[in-house]
């Protein structure tokens, strides 16, 4: 191992979007940086994102799009560091992009042109990124961080006047995933709020599977909704349950025991569809009708759910109301989520509260700075929670 100095401004745990962002912006600023990463290649997450073209940002990313204890939290980081600033970042060094549906932008190639492009930057500004490294103790004396690190596998001590964690959360285990960040916080005294997974398909109890059981692979338009929130994305059957952009979103928003409410036809008015349909055609079955609604699985299923055998003339006032409520709202109550294993976020983390806004540091704790996805800042599906870690990642950048 090249011999280094092992007294440094500033240490960054954690290697991901957050972390390399902050390691950069430091580094530009003249800060001597060491960057450690305990996976054997930096940025993993950014290398998996959007199928491999990793959906960076989102032209629309606003605090709305944000699930925290504290909402008002990310508005000053995200007016910082906006998602044109970061499409700046990828244009000035001819990385490709597209936009696809509602906001979200892609590379045209590879994820691994943003990895590549922040290993670029981390050398210019005199990083020093350590992978295949783990920090063994942490302390703080004499105003500083003293650091006990295995930097692929030689245990070091390491001292620095700033320390960031850049760990992430608990989703994807099987990429490192980890609470190391949250018993950092613990260790100095800050509150967690209770962590657990986000943006993840939802399970469901046998008798609904077995209802579900046809479609598996096949996906329709839906609006998914309970009390707090509503989003009209695509459903996907699975053999698990229910996945695709409208399960995950509503997945952050959902809780154990309760229910869920899904408009099968997001936009049209069922029971007025119903009432041209009966005048129109009343000798027709109500299965036919339902079948020109969605694929034929699906329309198989929903009338199987009804369990209606008539024809639209035989429907009955209550019929169709039901036939109408249950289309428009049908109800399923998950009996849980996949978990952190294809949980696409962690939700909850430190908490805002003993952070600052405007860089990101422990409110009580001297020089100790929290970024990207171990905060409790967690956004939607769709390139928000690159946005934030961009966004967090540089303020924390400009003041460490």
């Amino acid at each position: 191992m090249t011999d280094i100095s092992l007294n440094y401004d500033v240490v960054i745990i954690g290697a991901g979007a957050a972390g390399m962002m902050c390691a950069v912006e430091a580094g530009r600023r003249g800060r001597s940086v060491l960057l450690i990463e305990h996976n054997k290649k930096p940025g993993e997450k950014i290398r998996i994102s959007g199928g491999g073209r990793c959906n960076f940002t989102n032209i629309h990313t606003a605090p709305k799009n944000f699930i925290s204890a504290n909402p008002h939290y990310c508005i000053s980081a995200l007016k910082r560091y906006k998602p044109a600033d970061f499409i700046n970042r990828l244009e000035t060094a001819g990385i490709a992009y597209h936009e696809k549906a509602l906001g979200q932008l892609f590379c045209d190639g590879s994820a691994q042109q943003i990895i590549d492009l922040f290993l670029e930057d981390m050398k210019t500004a005199s990083v020093d990124l350590k992978l295949n490294s783990r920090v063994l103790n942490i302390s703080y004396e004499g105003g500083g961080y003293q650091l006990k690190v295995d930097l692929s596998g030689r245990e070091r001590d390491v001292s620095a006047h700033s320390l960031v964690i850049a760990t992430g959360g608990k989703s994807i285990p099987k990429m490192g995933a980890s609470g190391f960040g949250y018993q950092v916080a613990q260790q100095f005294g800050l509150n967690i709020i209770e962590p657990r997974p986000g943006l993840v398909p939802l399970t469901f109890d046998d008798k609904t599977l077995a209802s579900f059981a046809a479609l598996s692979g096949i996906g329709v338009d839906v609006r998914a909704m309970n009390e707090r929130a509503s989003f009209e994305e695509a459903l996907l059957f699975t053999h698990r349950g229910l996945s695709g952009p409208a399960i995950l979103q509503i997945s952050s928003y959902w809780r154990d025991g309760e229910e869920i409410r899904i408009d099968m036809l997001p936009g049209q008015d069922v029971s007025a569809l119903l009432q041209q349909a009966r005048d129109e055609s009343g000798g027709r079955q109500l299965r036919s009708f339902l079948g020109q609604l969605w694929p034929k699985r699906v329309a198989e299923m929903m009338s199987a759910r009804l369990g209606i055998d008539k024809k639209l003339a035989e429907l009955s006032s209550k019929d169709l109301q039901r036939v109408s409520d249950e289309i428009n709202a049908m109800i399923v109550q998950p009996m849980g989520s996949e978990g952190y294993r294809t949980a696409e976020v962690t939700i909850g983390g430190v908490d805002c509260r003993d952070l600052s806004s405007k860089t990101m540091a422990a409110t009580k704790q001297p020089g100790l700075y929290f970024i990207g996805e171990v905060v409790d800042v967690t956004g939607w599906l769709g390139g928000y929670n690159f946005q934030w870690a961009w966004a967090s990642g540089w303020v924390a950048g400009q003041e460490v």
